[in-house]
């Protein structure tokens, strides 16, 4: 075999197999999404049950059993994310948004999900075991959290809402003036 087709062949077994750990890599979905009804469209996420089943389960309970509905994204970083989740956001009283939870909290799950736009990601307190109902939403490439964070989903549609809601005026603690509300947040499976 000549030296050309050597490197051709040996450049094609390398692509086929740094192919195939991309695809390895890539989290499998739910049969089973989340849906976020907000007054500036619906955002659909898919659920990665096999890179954090904990928080999926966690989830889902909540949506199901209607925790979520009514409160509100209330942290916006542009260039950032979107934050939501937490039941004292459904207070008038905006210096409590953001401190409030479920009566449990859930096991970091960091995994090898790389905090791209449209992640989605449990918001936490300085402890890695603290997450409760509260995620955010990457709407820019933010990798710098990775294996910090423990990413549970995707956005696979929606993410013109996400940046419409990221992109509203805020106060100092980048809490929406106008409120971003999550008027219905329900599990619903997909094809």
């Amino acid at each position: 075999m000549s030296r050309k087709l050597k490197i051709i062949f040996i450049s094609l077994i390398c692509i086929t197999l740094f192919g195939a750990v991309l695809i390895a890599q890539k989290p499998k979905t739910s049969k089973e999404h989340l849906f976020i009804e907000t007054d500036f469209g619906t955002i659909e996420i898919a659920f990665f049950p096999d890179k954090a089943p904990k928080h999926v389960e966690a989830i889902k309970k909540l949506a199901n059993e209607g925790f979520y509905n009514g409160t509100l994204f209330h942290r916006v970083i542009p260039g950032f994310m979107i934050q939501g989740g937490d039941p004292l956001s459904k207070q008038p009283n905006r210096a409590l948004h953001g401190t409030g939870g479920p009566n449990f909290v859930i096991p970091a799950e960091f995994n090898d999900v790389s905090h791209r736009r449209g992640i989605c990601s449990m918001a936490r307190s300085q402890s890695i075991n603290s997450a409760g109902s509260q995620f955010f939403i990457c709407v820019a490439d933010s990798t710098f959290l990775d294996g910090q964070y423990t990413v549970w989903g995707e956005v696979v549609s929606g993410m013109d809402v996400a940046d419409k809601i990221v992109a509203l005026k805020r106060d100092a603690n980048y809490n929406p003036i106008e409120p971003a509300r999550m008027n219905r947040v329900y599990v619903k499976a997909v094809n």
